[in-house]
């Protein structure tokens, strides 16, 4: 709904009318046709309709975009009257400013704060009224320190409300504890199913791992086998070169003696003059 053109000094251009409830545009908003309309007024049409109320164009709520900077401005600059001007309010102000004067208006009626208290009063008789209300609070005058009611204060039994303050403090706070015992055990229990699927998943590591030292010792243990055949094939080699150089040797040796025996040595006779 918008401000009632009766409390606006002067004429107000059309433009910034709400084409639904035809009062001066409040928290407007503007549809794609460029109509305008109080935020409340089209949200409410848009309920059962789906069209622009003037030109009959299709206009949602994710459409509707902010007024116009020119129109907002013109808008904002509207002089108005306080709403509490039957009240006796004389204040008048730009319309931008409206919303900060009301909510401190002395003449406006506000309702009591006081618990279970449904009065209403002007803001400037509220001091009155909440040192007279019979719903007010204020701590025991005998000492107990309690909070009061001012009808009930007659009725005050310090010693017996304490007891029920102790009794109702105690079930409290064994609430609490049984509270926050069920929810340790909630997080021991979570953790312990943590610790479980952690222990599970390190052994079955653990079992891949053993299986992986096995296959390596298996394969360390045949490349020992392997290296000692090496070794031993090698001495053996060894000891077949030495046989074969001994018999070359030997060989070589008998050649030479026999060599030397079949050789005869050639002696020259020399004649004597």
């Amino acid at each position: 709904m918008g401000f009632d053109r009766e409390r606006f000094l002067g004429d107000v251009n059309e433009g910034l009318l709400c084409c639904i409830c035809r009062d001066v545009l409040e928290d407007p908003v503007q549809a794609p046709c460029e109509h305008a309309y109080c935020r409340q007024c089209i949200e409410g049409w848009l309920v059962n309709e789906t069209r622009c109320p003037e030109d009959r164009k299709n206009v949602s709520l994710s459409s509707l975009k902010p007024l116009f900077r020119y129109m907002k401005n013109d808008l904002d600059n509207l002089q108005i009257r306080c709403i509490n001007v039957n009240l006796g309010c004389s204040h008048i102000c730009s319309l931008e400013f409206l919303a900060s004067h009301e909510s401190e208006c002395q003449l406006a009626s506000v309702e009591c704060p006081n618990d279970n208290c449904h009065a209403r009063v002007q803001r400037n008789d509220l001091a009155d009224h909440m040192a007279s209300c019979e719903f007010r609070v204020r701590e025991c005058p005998k000492g107990c320190g309690l909070l009061l009611l001012e009808r009930t204060d007659k009725d005050h039994n310090c010693i017996a409300e304490l007891k029920t303050a102790i009794e109702i403090l105690r079930s409290e706070t064994s609430c609490k504890i049984e509270e926050q015992k069920r929810e340790m055990e909630l997080r021991l229990n979570t953790q312990r199913g943590h610790m479980v699927q952690k222990e599970s998943f390190m052994q079955a590591q653990v079992d891949e791992l053993k299986s992986e030292v096995s296959k390596l010792s298996q394969k360390i243990k045949l490349l020992m086998e392997l290296e000692v055949k090496r070794r031993e094939d090698t001495e053996r080699l060894e000891l077949e070169k030495r046989e074969l150089m001994e018999l070359l040797r030997r060989n070589q040796t008998d050649g030479s003696t026999s060599a030397s025996v079949g050789k005869r040595p050639v002696i020259k006779k020399v004649t004597m003059l």
